[in-house]
C-alpha cells in the first residue's frame, strides 16, 4: 500500500503484530517467530492493500467537492506519530521512561533525525504520485502497474544492503515486468466513473512512486536494521520529519486554496477511513520490514491485487480483458518466485570485497 505506505485495524498496542515480537529489542526475529504471526501479517497486509486502492480510488471519483490530497498525506503522518508515541508509551512502561527516550532518542539526536529526514522527503513525494495515479488510473491497473516496484527494490537491496539475487529472482524480475507490459496493452478499461483521465499522467506518477517506493524503503530498512534503537523510536524520528515536509507540500501545492476552503475541506467519512488505513498502514509498513521476509510480503501483494481486480470490476465496472488477465497472472507469478527466499533477508549482509556490478551478477 501504498505506501500512502504504502501500506489495518486499531493500532493501540494490543494489537499482535504492533506488540509482539518485542519492537524495543530490535533483535532480528529468527525461529521465535511463529507462522501464526506471519499467516496474520500476511491477512493483514493483502486487506489492507486492496481495501486501501479501492477506497483511495472511489474518494478520488466520486462526484462531490474533491479534498486537498496534500492534506489527507500530512494527517496521515500526524496520525502515525501519535500512534507510535503510544506505542513506545507502553513498551518502554512509564511515563517517565517515555520522556527520556524522547529526550535521548528524538530530541537530543538532531543527527538521527536529519538520516530518517531523507525517507520522510521521499514518501511524501510518493505519497502524493499514487493520489496521482489513482486519479487517472483504474484501481486494478494501477495495483498491477505499481508491482513495477519489485524489481526497482531488488536493485536498491543489492547496491545498498550487499545482497545478491539468484537466477530465478531475476528471471520472476523480467516476468513481472512482461506481465505489467501486457496488463497496459490495450488499455481499454471501461468503467462506470465519469471523470476526466489522463493515462500517461498516471503511468508517469507510477514511475515515481515505484522509483521512490524502492530507495525509500531499502534506505529505511537498512538504517532500522543497523542498529538496536527501538523500531518506535525510529518511527517518530521519521514521521516527524514527514509532518515537516508534508505540510510544506500543502503550502506549496494547495497553500492558496487551502487558505480558502479550509485544511479539511471536502473530508468525509469515506476520506477519513482512507486516512485511517494509511495511518495503520504505515505502521504495520514498519513492522514488515523488521519481522517478516520477502514470501510474506510476495503472497500479500498478489492477494491484494486479486482482490483489487475484483473489487474494480463490482464496484467501478471494470472490463477484465485476456490480455489483463495473463499479464495480472504472470505478475502474481513472479512475485511468489521472486519471494522464494534464498537467505536471511532479516539482516543486513556484511559488506564484502564485492562490487557492485558483480553483485548484481552474482547468482
Amino acid at each position: 500500500m501504498v505506501r500512502w505506505e504504502e501500506r489495518r485495524g486499531a493500532a493501540d498496542g494490543s494489537d499482535p503484530a504492533l506488540s509482539a515480537p518485542s519492537a524495543g529489542t530490535m533483535s532480528p526475529p529468527k525461529e521465535n517467530v511463529s507462522l501464526l504471526f506471519k499467516l496474520y501479517c500476511l491477512t493483514v497486509m493483502t486487506l489492507v492493500a486492496a481495501t486501501y486502492t479501492v477506497a483511495l480510488r472511489y474518494t478520488r471519483t466520486v462526484d462531490t467537492e474533491l479534498y486537498f490530497s496534500t492534506t489527507a498525506v500530512c494527517i496521515t503522518e500526524v496520525i502515525k506519530l501519535f500512534l507510535s508515541v503510544g506505542i513506545l508509551a507502553k513498551e518502554t512502561g512509564s511515563l517517565t521512561r517515555l520522556i527520556t527516550s524522547l529526550k535521548e532518542n528524538v530530541f537530543g539526536s538532531p543527527t538521527e533525525l536529519l538520516k530518517l529526514s531523507v525517507p520522510s522527503l521521499v514518501y511524501a513525494l510518493q505519497n502524493n504520485m499514487a493520489f496521482v495515479a489513482l486519479s487517472n488510473l483504474d484501481a486494478a491497473v494501477y495495483q498491477v502497474t505499481y508491482q513495477l516496484k519489485i524489481p526497482c527494490t531488488a536493485l536498491c537491496t543489492v547496491l545498498m544492503l550487499n545482497r545478491t539475487l539468484s537466477k530465478l529472482q531475476w528471471f520472476s524480475v523480467f516476468m513481472l515486468c512482461g506481465g505489467v507490459t501486457l496488463v497496459q496493452w490495450k488499455p481499454a478499461q471501461a468503467t462506470k466513473v465519469q471523470v476526466e483521465q489522463n493515462p500517461w499522467l498516471g503511468f508517469g506518477a507510477i514511475a515515481v512512486a515505484v522509483l521512490c517506493s524502492g530507495f525509500a524503503g531499502v534506505y529505511f530498512e537498512k538504517v532500522v536494521k543497523s542498529s538496536d534503537t527501538s523500531l518506535w523510536v525510529r518511527n517518530i524520528q521519521m514521521y516527524l520529519s514527514g509532518i515537516l515536509v508534508t505540510l510544506f507540500g500543502v503550502y506549496m501545492s494547495d497553500g492558496a486554496q487551502v487558505h480558502e476552503k479550509g485544511f479539511f475541506y471536502g473530508y468525509t467519512y469515506y476520506v477519513w477511513f482512507v486516512i485511517f488505513l494509511a495511518s495503520v498502514g504505515g505502521l504495520y509498513t514498519s513492522v514488515v520490514v523488521k519481522y517478516t521476509d520477502n514470501i510474506m510480503k510476495g503472497f500479500s501483494a498478489a492477494a491484494a491485487i486479486v482482490l483489487s481486480t475484483v473489487a474494480s470490476y463490482i464496484l467501478f465496472g471494470l472490463q477484465i480483458t485476456l490480455t489483463f488477465s495473463v499479464g495480472a497472472f504472470l505478475v502474481c507469478v513472479s512475485i511468489y518466485l521472486y519471494g522464494l527466499p534464498r537467505q536471511d533477508t532479516t539482516k543486513i549482509q556484511p559488506s564484502e570485497t564485492k562490487s557492485s556490478k558483480e553483485r548484481l551478477a552474482t547468482v
